[in-house]
């Protein structure tokens, strides 16, 4: 039950919008080099979400056809960690990846955001994460907690709240 109740929470943590750029949540995937590649949650998407879809049905493990969207040219890839859409238009190794959670949302991952982590403190994450949510890390600016998913690392990061009177 308490795991279920977690997931739960989890996933709500997921789909709301961040309250602030501090408030968000970070996917740290770790390579077969063992370097990390972080994704953002915050952001606007340059693709609405019919787009999105679109792209979806076209994706390939080599890519699929290249799609025109109103964020220029477009080509969606099927990894085992979700979709990747390319998109080259709006500049070098810019990309989205895509996953369906647990809650059969669909929850957009950015390459780029408003929280960039030392290699330190994503290691720290990493090694601190749980399926239910490990112990709260504490870093230089940050508070957060990071769970172990199947594509990946979550981490919900917030901004500590300095308590009244201090």
């Amino acid at each position: 039950m308490r795991l279920i109740t977690a997931a739960l929470a989890a996933c709500a943590a997921l789909l709301a919008p961040p309250a602030a750029a501090e408030d968000t949540a970070l996917l740290i995937q770790i390579e077969t080099d063992g370097r990390y590649t972080v994704w953002h949650a915050g952001g606007k998407s340059p693709l609405g979400d019919e787009e999105i879809s679109a792209l979806e049905v076209t994706a390939r493990p080599e890519g699929g056809k290249p799609t025109l969207t109103t964020a220029g040219l477009a080509q969606a890839f099927d990894t085992p960690a979700g979709m990747l859409i390319r998109l080259p238009a709006l500049g070098p190794d810019r990309s989205l990846l895509i996953d369906r959670d647990g809650c059969g949302g669909i929850k957009i991952w950015h390459d780029r955001g408003d929280v960039n982590l030392t290699e330190d403190e994503l290691t720290e994450l990493v090694l601190s994460a749980l399926p239910e949510g490990g112990k709260n890390v504490t870093m230089t600016s940050y508070h957060a907690k990071a769970y172990s998913t199947k594509i990946g690392v979550i981490a919900a990061i917030w901004k500590p709240v300095a308590k009244p009177g201090r």
